[in-house]
């Protein structure tokens, strides 16, 4: 797991811990403020354990190559000759990533990925190609094909300009198929005037609505304080590539901006890694003047220390000396006695932060708000404390081997008109030192505030066939993040609100797109639109004086009560007492049908009254404890039962037969999917019920499978069984039924099923408007859809 240092280095900091003292290991754990924590650990702290770190990181060297930049070169050569020119383009910026600067093989990466680009009709980002090719030594005998090219573009753009001039579309926002243009200006970011931020010993600071809250209306919009990308595998389909050519894996750090999250083909590189790279060069600058300026040194080292250690630092770094030191000024003395007292005794919630000074506001710029959420050290067990605290101290220690930090540091915040170029000399800080164990301090205060306030960011992937004409997804994880007024919010396993993340401009939504006149009515703080934007909406209507809350992650529809417990109370150390969890646990307690069991191989989620009896077709119910669990038919005049085993075994039987299935889909092998599928679909009537979970997940295959084959009626008829499936699991207003609407609608319309697909649009609108807003992408679609069937 990214998230938290690598395996070795757990395993080294272990044995410095299991090497210490008895003495010394009480001596720590006694310890109860972050500043003497992080002085012991740096006392323990040697040469030895950087020199490790540095022997580690080796093994993921970012340093520029020459001979790297060329081996990716030719592979984005052989996707070219195949037509797969997405995958050229992530091949070729991989090569100019490696390049050194001003070097040839940089001149001919960029060259290469500009003929991928125009393939894939990005005309105005070829023509980018170009001009960086030439500035960079672009060989003097292959400038007549840059030429060709170049004309080429500049053809292709004047002709689409006079299309777009006499498009009645142009003059007509509101034209079918048009996605009508997001803003573009300032965006308005605060909470409500619905809803205020309330403070209990019980709860901690919450926000509470005092006016009625309708359904799907805007509550509140926050930028992040920092984030920070998670590298991982992301499939790539490329446009127009051939089929059977095989796929290539891209990490996310391959395909997105590493400051706004902006998927991009053509990223802009950092001069000084081959890791790091960006949307645009305004990323590039703002990041390096922000925080990649230290960073890029760390290379590797950052890698190996994980996506927490990584964001507490680029926390600290952002913030500044002045604003650490004033951000510490409120809780010494009297006042941090006040503040501790309350975190000893705040049992409900983890991520709420405890101010004594009333004025500190809550919105993405605000550091103060980031440095009072709780850090629960007192908490923490002295092991996993001891490894953040070394971490910190580590990561310290590298950081001091870098040099002096430029003047800017000392700053309270950067300067945008004095951006550095790379090559500049960094002026000395003068007064502002490493040497000020303030820093350290800082960082392990927020790698332990990111255990219980750190922010998954995610986005829907494709995961359809190339060119598919159904759209099907599922969300991943692309990111790590602090947002100050979001961390106000307590959890509940069955919330009241959805959270929506747009990333790059508000044109580039992970979820919706969040404009201007979708932000009305939210206070008082206006940024660019560039960057990463969370948008909570009311997920059904909240009455004056309710809390409004949000899932940390363990949810209801995909989780029994004693799982989400346990997981809550081991990473948020309180035990939730939510709604959902008060009723489910009476439920079983009292032997409900199924008990909401969960059972290996059956899809991650609750099985409430999905069982059936083998025998004859009725319900089972769980019966026995703990050590000895049976199934028995509800059905007195049968009596039929199973063991567990053989429950979970025939689940499991299923669902491998579903992954083989998917997984001769993803092989463009339809008709061997259908016939395993038909077959899995047949035992699976044995034992599970209509609405059971993994019997929406097979009809949903199945459906995708007649899709592939065009065969639209038959898809259509098994996405309507998987829809009734997932609006049993997840709920009738849930967003995950609306995403299975707009799926079926889509089915309807391809095959012409005019009355069914008017059918289903409403539905599916209602649903995405409730959970993403009024300007995500899938209701232009519908309206398009519809449209086109109304003539």
């Amino acid at each position: 797991m990214m998230d938290l240092p690598c395996v070795r280095w757990h395993e080294h900091v272990a044995q410095k811990w299991a090497g210490l003292d008895p003495e010394l290991q009480e001596q720590f754990t006694y310890l109860r403020e972050i500043d003497d924590v992080f002085k012991y650990a740096l006392g323990l702290t040697t040469q030895d354990d950087v020199d490790f770190v540095q022997s580690i990181s080796a093994e993921h060297s970012v340093q520029k190559d020459s001979d790297e930049a060329a081996k990716c070169r030719e592979r984005g050569n052989s996707s070219f000759k195949t037509r797969n020119y997405t995958e050229a383009a992530l091949h070729y910026s991989q090569g100019i990533c490696f390049a050194p600067q001003s070097s040839e093989q940089l001149s001919l990466c960029y060259a290469n990925r500009s003929a991928a680009l125009c393939h894939l009709q990005d005309y105005q980002e070829c023509l980018d190609d170009i001009d960086r090719a030439l500035r960079n030594g672009y060989p003097s005998h292959l400038l007549h094909k840059l030429q060709d090219r170049r004309t080429l573009c500049l053809e292709r753009l004047f002709v689409k300009a006079k299309e777009d001039d006499h498009s009645p579309a142009s003059k007509n926002h509101e034209g079918p198929g048009r996605v009508k243009a997001p803003s573009v200006g300032p965006l308005t970011f605060g909470i409500c005037p619905q809803a205020v931020v309330g403070s209990s010993v019980e709860k901690g600071r919450h926000l509470v609505a005092v006016e009625r809250i309708v359904a799907g209306q805007e509550i509140l919009a926050d930028r992040p304080y920092s984030c920070v990308l998670i590298p991982g595998m992301e499939e790539v389909k490329g446009k127009g590539g051939r089929q059977g050519t095989g796929r290539e894996v891209f990490g996310t750090e391959c395909r997105r901006c590493h400051r706004c999250l902006a998927e991009t083909l053509n990223p802009v590189p950092c001069e000084g890694c081959s890791y790091s790279r960006y949307c645009s060069t305004g990323c590039q600058q703002e990041a390096w003047e922000e925080h990649h300026r230290w960073e890029c040194p760390l290379g590797a080292d950052l890698m190996v220390m994980g996506v927490m250690s990584q964001l507490a630092l680029r926390v600290t770094l952002k913030a500044g000396l002045k604003d650490i030191q004033m951000a510490r000024e409120p809780i010494r003395g009297e006042q941090k006695k006040s503040v501790l007292s309350l975190v000893h005794h705040d049992s409900s919630d983890s991520k709420q932060s405890h101010q004594p000074d009333s004025s500190v506001l809550y919105y993405g710029d605000s550091y103060m708000s980031v440095f009072h959420l709780l850090h629960h050290m007192n908490q923490h067990s002295p092991r996993l404390c001891f490894l953040y605290a070394v971490t910190a101290a580590t990561l310290y220690l590298k950081l001091s081997g870098t040099g002096p930090p430029p003047a800017s540091w000392s700053r309270s915040k950067p300067s945008a008109a004095g951006i550095q170029s790379e090559h500049e000399p960094d002026e000395e800080g003068g007064d502002a030192d490493w040497s000020s164990e303030q820093l350290g301090s800082a960082v392990l205060r927020h790698i332990l505030q990111l255990r219980c306030n750190a922010q998954a960011i995610v986005t829907l992937q494709d995961t359809g066939a190339a060119n598919s004409p159904v759209q099907s997804s599922r969300e991943i994880r692309i990111a790590t993040a602090i947002f100050p007024t979001l961390s106000l919010l307590n959890h509940s396993c069955c919330p009241n609100t959805s959270l929506m993340f747009s990333t790059g401009t508000s044109a580039d939504p992970c979820g919706s797109d969040v404009s201007a006149d979708a932000g009305e009515n939210v206070a008082e703080h206006k940024h660019e639109a560039r960057g990463v934007t969370v948008t909570v909406r009311a997920a059904k209507v909240i009455t004056p004086g309710q809390e409004i809350l949000h899932c940390y992650g363990p949810h209801s529809s995909r989780m029994v009560t004693q799982e989400r417990q346990r997981l809550l109370h081991d990473q948020y150390y309180f035990l939730c007492r939510c709604e959902a969890c008060s009723v489910q646990q009476e439920d079983e307690e009292e032997g409900v049908e199924d008990g909401g069991q969960q059972w290996p191989g059956a899809g991650g989620g609750p099985q409430e009254s999905g069982l059936l009896c083998c025998k004859c077709k009725g319900l089972l119910k769980r019966s026995g404890d703990k050590r000895e669990i049976m199934f028995l038919c509800s059905r007195s005049s049968c009596g039929h039962g199973m063991s567990s085993s053989e429950v979970s075994r025939r689940l499991q039987e299923i669902r491998v037969d579903l992954e083989k299935a998917v997984e001769l889909m993803e092989r463009e092998r339809p008709g061997e999917a259908l016939k395993l599928l038909k077959r899995t679909q047949c035992q699976s009537e044995g034992i599970l019920a209509e609405k059971h979970p993994l019997q929406g997940e097979l009809a949903d295959a199945t459906a995708r499978a007649y899709a592939t084959t065009g065969d639209w009626k038959n898809a259509a008829s098994h996405l309507e069984c998987s829809a009734v499936a997932i609006g049993s699991q997840y709920g009738e207003d849930s967003i995950e039924l609306g995403r299975q609407l707009f799926k079926l609608a889509q089915l309807h319309f391809n095959g012409g099923a005019r009355a069914s697909a008017l059918s289903v649009i409403p539905k599916a609108r209602r649903l995405l408007c409730l959970h993403c807003g009024p300007h995500c992408h899938e209701l232009q679609e519908l309206k398009a859809m519809e449209d086109c069937l109304r003539g």
